[in-house]
């Protein structure tokens, strides 16, 4: 299955460079790129964002899979990664806020904006992380 999902995920980066599949599920979307906590080597994937404080929201939810996903492990082990909103690329800070935050932003802002979301952290069984991409430096 792993395989079947790096596959999709090469094959929606693909589409979004050439200006097709920028939303999901009538999100926008962009491309995450964070280095692999092991190996260093940078994975590009997109996902669905919310604009917060200036900066972008993502939430880790896998369309509702029981684990989270691979992306969010990189990003936790990450001060630092680059995204790509339409066709402008961004470096931007990483932050994963604590539970109470977390909880706060879940509320707040993704299920304000996308009560849908609540339905994944239902069918996952856990509790979805988010993290804050935030645009680095001039």
């Amino acid at each position: 299955m792993t395989g079947v999902v790096r596959l999709a995920n090469k094959l929606a980066v693909a589409l979004y460079r050439r200006g097709v599949g920028r939303t999901a599920k009538h999100r926008p979307v962009l491309l995450l790129t964070v280095a692999g906590r092991r190996t260093g080597d940078p994975h590009t994937v997109p996902v669905a964002y919310f604009e917060h404080d200036g900066g972008y929201l993502v939430a880790a939810s896998a369309g509702g899979a029981k684990r989270e996903p691979q992306w969010f492990r990189n990003v936790r082990a990450a001060r630092q990664a680059q995204v790509r909103v339409g066709d402008r690329d961004r470096d931007v800070e990483v932050r994963v806020p604590d539970p109470a935050e977390r909880d706060r932003l879940w509320r707040d802002v993704v299920l304000r904006e996308a009560p849908f979301f609540d339905g994944y952290e239902r069918k996952s069984g856990r509790t979805i992380g988010v993290c804050l991409l935030t645009p680095a430096g001039p």
